[in-house]
């Protein structure tokens, strides 16, 4: 069973307006302000922080969302306190251990993203029988970005596009935005369709940056331990009041949409 065997289409002009999104990526940001309020640690929210994700992935799972990519931890939060980072690793390695035999139950594939060879060989074991154990799972893919950022993902990209040019002895002139597409750590999954970000910043920090060039936005002011159900609900309602046009006007996408009434 291949990735892209996952229940996915290409590219869309536009959507069933009463369809969930196929592809939701999430920034979860929100643990550490989230245990402060509660007068606690912040290593705290972040196990907190874990009730969400598993909310979230129940919620995609039952709702149809065939790709769902969560933002675990970015290339940029080695910096953060030494013992923050420890229990991040130690909650990510518990994940592994413990979760991976309950996405097989579920159809859902896991599928991480990013540089692993930082973390430890524990950590990096755990993870290669995680992604063996569900590899045969079609019903649903779910993304981790673990010390991942966008401009790495770009790079990388492009270091294999153009190292594939030289070996086929194609002129770079003609390499396309498809030759280094399909070379992003994403490839296997359609772009999004709905980024949702929690906490209340605006921003997609270093967050697949080329994969996020059409997707609709949607900022919750919500941290991400309170990020229910309820309000995954309100993002995809959001999502479908909108009419994504893909430079096309919108009277051209009002004239495709007729065909799914």
């Amino acid at each position: 069973m291949t990735s892209s065997e996952i229940k996915s289409t290409p590219h869309r002009s536009n959507q069933n307006p009463d369809s969930a999104p196929e592809h939701v990526a999430i920034i979860m940001d929100g643990n550490g302000r989230w245990a402060l309020e509660q007068g606690r640690t912040r290593v705290a929210g972040h196990k907190k922080g874990v009730d969400a994700v598993k909310e979230a992935i129940r919620y995609s799972r039952k709702n149809g969302i065939a790709h769902l990519t969560l933002f675990a931890f970015s290339s940029e939060n080695w910096s953060r306190p030494e013992p923050e980072v420890s229990t991040l690793m130690e909650l990510f390695a518990s994940a592994l251990d413990t979760q991976a035999e309950k996405l097989k139950d579920n159809g859902i594939r896991l599928n991480l993203i990013g540089n692993l060879s930082r973390f430890s060989t524990r950590i990096q074991r755990l993870a290669a029988s995680a992604e063996a154990m569900t590899a045969k799972c079609d019903e649903m893919m779910l993304n981790v970005a673990v010390n991942y950022g966008g401009q790495w993902d770009v790079i990388e990209a492009a270091r294999k596009t153009f190292a594939e040019a030289l070996a086929e002895d194609i002129p770079f002139d003609q390499v396309t935005e498809r030759d280094l597409a399909k070379n992003l750590a994403l490839a296997h999954s359609p772009d999004p369709d709905l980024f949702i970000r929690t906490g209340g910043e605006c921003r997609i920090s270093n967050f697949m940056l080329w994969q996020l060039a059409y997707t609709e936005l949607y900022f919750s002011d919500v941290l991400w331990p309170n990020f229910n159900s309820d309000e995954f609900d309100a993002a995809v309602e959001v999502y479908r009041g909108r009419e994504r046009r893909y430079g096309q006007t919108g009277q051209q996408v009002k004239s495709q949409l007729k065909y799914y009434v």
